[in-house]
């Protein structure tokens, strides 16, 4: 179920689904780079203004699921406007700035994405673009990345399912008279 907090800015509703804390896992895989299972948490948070707030971390597991390193971390924050035209700024750890643009899809939650600009630090890997396309499917949140060097051509590199996590204290906080001991609520 997709909650509107009502402090969300108007503009955002569209954008609703994507609100909150997101986990799960992906594969990675780029020439040029190991190919690795990962792990990755996701935030969309707002403060009443008209973005989302997004931040992204990604870390390598092993055969077994355990962290192994970091990977990749990105944050930014998104917009929409009155004709569901998507606009995505982002930084990532390595080096790199985007400007994506795209739209959300008509009568589902998804989208599409497509770098306007990209900047890199000269210490940053060669990149020239990307695509992503991001989902609401079931409840989780899914995702695909695509990116583009000047020496391999666009491909599909990364790509994640995640669950959204709950945190119990947001629960007892909706909660009103609770009995002290916790135990006569079952009775």
């Amino acid at each position: 179920m997709i909650e509107i907090p009502s402090d969300l800015h108007p503009d955002l509703v569209p954008l609703a689904f994507l609100l909150g804390r997101w986990t799960g896992a992906g594969v990675h895989d780029f020439p040029g780079a190991e190919k690795c299972n990962f792990g990755q948490e996701v935030a969309f948070t707002h403060d009443g203004r008209p973005f989302l707030e997004y931040t992204s971390h990604t870390w390598a597991l092993d055969a077994e699921g355990n962290k192994v390193r970091p990977l990749e971390s990105e944050a930014g924050y998104w917009r929409i406007d009155a004709d569901r035209k998507v606009d995505v700024t982002t930084t990532r750890d390595e080096g790199v700035v985007e400007i994506w643009t795209g739209g959300l899809a008509e009568g589902k939650p998804q989208i599409d994405l497509v770098t306007d600009a990209v900047a890199r630090l000269a210490v940053a890997p060669d990149y020239s673009g990307g695509k992503r396309l991001y989902g609401y499917v079931g409840g989780d949140l899914m995702w695909v990345g695509e990116k583009a060097t000047p020496e391999v051509p666009l491909r599909p590199y990364m790509s994640a399912h995640l669950k959204k996590v709950v945190d119990p204290r947001e629960w007892v906080a909706d909660l009103k008279d609770l009995p002290d001991d916790g135990i006569a609520f079952f009775k």
